[in-house]
């Protein structure tokens, strides 16, 4: 079955890998993702979406273990304040739910980005827009299909 997130990567000519795993909808984080999946944690991607005071959406890509500095994104973002989103509001905004939210593919296009780390490593993993799928692939190719940017925003 194609997700969105894999239509977008072939429309682009992007290769890609699919990595499938049993997901656990008690344990939805994305440690336990790479962990079921028996992917490098330093490698998966979680995909974290925020809402600034001014209710402008932004999404965010960081590796699974990390946690993103709200200053260092109100400064990315030229936010006043910057908060995440409500789990309500994930669906209604991306068309995904927790523990399948891909970069790509979502509702809209939202400014994006992805922590700069993942330009130290030759492939990341992102969820492909469901549970239980990861997507590998290169990280300047992410960029590319999500129309990202490459920043520093983890603690």
């Amino acid at each position: 079955m194609k997700t969105n997130a894999m239509r977008i990567l072939e429309s682009l000519s992007i290769p890609y890998k699919v990595h499938t795993y049993e997901y656990d909808e008690e344990n939805l984080d994305a440690l336990h993702a790479a962990e079921s999946a028996e992917l490098d944690p330093e490698k998966v991607f979680k995909t974290i979406v925020m809402k600034s005071s001014s209710n402008s959406i932004y999404v965010f890509c960081l590796p699974a273990g990390f946690e993103i500095s709200l200053k260092k994104a109100r400064a990315i973002t030229g936010s006043k304040d910057i908060d995440l989103i409500k789990q309500s509001e994930l669906l209604p905004l991306t068309g995904y739910i927790r523990g399948g939210c891909s970069p790509l593919g979502m509702k809209k296009r939202y400014p994006t980005y992805i922590e700069e780390t993942a330009l130290l490593e030759d492939h990341i993993y992102v969820s492909a827009g469901q549970r239980g799928i990861q997507l590998e692939v290169d990280p300047e190719d992410l960029r590319r299909a999500a129309d990202a940017q490459f920043a520093d925003f983890i603690i």
